[in-house]
């Protein structure tokens, strides 16, 4: 039998069920003002007839008054996908049915059996039973959908902060995020799988404001159980940067698109208002213009068109009580407590320090740099902001005046490290170049990064000479040594035809 003849069985059986509860509820009901109101206020005693005529109406009129009433519903395309109503026509034609049904009914017995072995008001009582209960049966998907459409819109979208989950928190941002929250005062909840191992967030793994859930954020039970009870989330997950991502397409799209739209669904399900997502000015792939947050978007990357998707996942999902808030990081550099080495900043600092040469590639490239803690402190700001002000808004983080080409970023390392061989090479697999504006969120959020390209240089230079890096050259440092050498795009793989096209429609006309 299929899914449609089912249904059909379904509700013939649930009007069955609720002509008869009407009528035996009636029958019910009269009998019991009968006995309490009548007989007593007449001074008479329940007869043995009376309770007969009671029993006997309901066997007498329960067959007849069913099929009666399931033609007419049927009559009046109740069971038939092809006329079907919705909101109050359904209710009209429902009420419209039941009445209907019900004079025909009395009309029979009235004038054509010429007896109706039940008393009048029961019938009567029975009609508005039973329209309250088909009405009840049929409506109450769009009842439910109301009291939820009215919980959310009491949502206080303004609400003090309290609990913040961080999806990704033992990571590069999160790893610098996790100690400005904490001394914020706000309880941390971490969601994360620890790839890396808990040494990013070593320091606070007994911090009595931490929680931390080792656990993958594409599997949806996790994220209920993450997303309980939080004011706000925090997405820093997912596979970063070109080459980690050119690794494995399916991987990419699964953890960078489909996780996202799961923990965006989830959160904005649970009522949660604040919603901060990690995208990048990658998005901007190449140009030789000034780009705001109104440019037109050119990626040249499977991880670019990775955080379109997602952005426009998000911004779709945008309401009153919902405000999706995407931060778009420049090229990011520094020290954190999960530091990169595949990021050109840190790595040729690495590299003019421990072997005394600088490589640049495409030296007249254009970047936008930003320091990890100045990433951190914009997304603390965007978490204390009012609601208005940030709700499905996007914002290009960094600074103007941090927009380099990688030639003079190169520059700023051999002025630190001048006994390093500075070396340009005008051949480039990487097609990115981009300068970008940041007016916006200086002006919005009022931030403005404390750290400069070149104290970021040093503070790298000066770990090194510490030795509290080991070797800048293992898998730990970078992302896409971790996922070559750790097998770990080898994670199960799953296929969705929304991504694929998100992803398509955002390459470059």
């Amino acid at each position: 039998m299929s899914r449609i003849r089912v249904e059909r069985v379904v509700r013939v059986v649930a009007d069955l069920l609720i002509v008869n509860v009407s009528l035996a509820l009636a029958l019910v009901s009269r009998f019991l003002w009968l006995v309490y109101i009548e007989l007593p206020r007449l001074g008479l005693t329940l007869s043995r007839e009376t309770v007969y005529l009671y029993v006997d109406g309901f066997w007498t009129s329960c067959l007849p008054l069913s099929i009666i009433v399931l033609t007419v519903y049927a009559v009046s395309g109740f069971y038939n996908r092809t006329l079907f109503y919705r909101g109050r026509y359904k209710a009209i034609a429902v009420v419209q049915g039941t009445l209907l049904a019900y004079l025909i009914f009395g009309f029979g017995v009235y004038f054509l059996l010429k007896t109706l072995n039940m008393p009048r008001g029961a019938l009567a009582l029975a009609c508005l039973i039973n329209i309250a209960l088909a009405l009840a049966a049929r409506l109450w998907a769009s009842i439910w959908k109301f009291v939820i459409r009215r919980e959310r819109q009491s949502i206080d979208v303004n609400r003090t902060i309290n609990d913040v989950l961080v999806i990704g928190g033992a990571g590069y941002i999160g790893s610098a995020l996790l100690p400005k929250l904490l001394e914020a005062g706000y309880n941390v909840r971490i969601l994360d799988m620890l790839l890396f191992g808990p040494e990013p967030i070593a320091e606070f793994v007994n911090h009595p404001r931490l929680e931390i859930l080792e656990a993958d954020f594409r599997q949806i039970d996790t994220v209920v159980r993450a997303v309980r009870d939080v004011d706000a989330v925090i997405h820093l997950g997912g596979l970063v940067g070109d080459p980690a991502c050119a690794l494995d397409e399916e991987l990419t799209i699964d953890i960078n698109l489909t996780a996202t739209r799961l923990i965006a669904e989830v959160a904005k399900g649970a009522g949660v208002a604040r919603f901060i997502f990690a995208s990048s000015c990658s998005v901007y792939g190449a140009s030789d213009e000034f780009l705001d947050e109104r440019s037109l978007l050119n990626p040249v990357s499977l991880y670019a068109r990775s955080k379109i998707g997602s952005e426009k996942v998000l911004l779709s999902m945008a309401n009153t009580v919902f405000g999706p808030t995407i931060l778009r990081f420049g090229t990011v550099y520094g020290m954190s407590g999960r530091t990169r080495f595949d990021l050109v900043v840190n790595l040729l600092a690495a590299k003019a320090v421990l072997e005394g040469e600088i490589t640049v590639f495409g030296p007249d490239q254009w970047r936008p740099f930003l320091h990890v803690d100045d990433a951190a402190e914009s997304i603390l700001l965007a978490l204390q902001a009012p609601f208005e002000s940030v709700a499905g808004e996007v914002f290009n983080v960094g600074s103007d005046a941090q927009n380099y080409t990688l030639g003079d970023m190169a520059r700023v390392i051999h002025e630190l490290v001048p006994e390093a061989k500075l070396i340009e090479s005008e051949g480039s697999e990487d097609r990115r170049n981009y300068r970008v504006r940041f007016g916006r969120i200086a002006r919005q959020l009022g931030f403005e990064p404390k750290w400069t390209l070149r104290a970021g240089v040093e503070q790298v230079i000066d770990a090194i000479h510490a030795r509290s890096i080991s070797d800048y050259r293992e898998a730990r440092y970078s992302n896409v040594k971790f996922l070559n050498e750790q097998a770990a795009t080898a994670t199960m793989r799953r296929e969705r035809d929304w991504e694929r096209q998100l992803i398509e429609r955002s390459n470059p006309e």
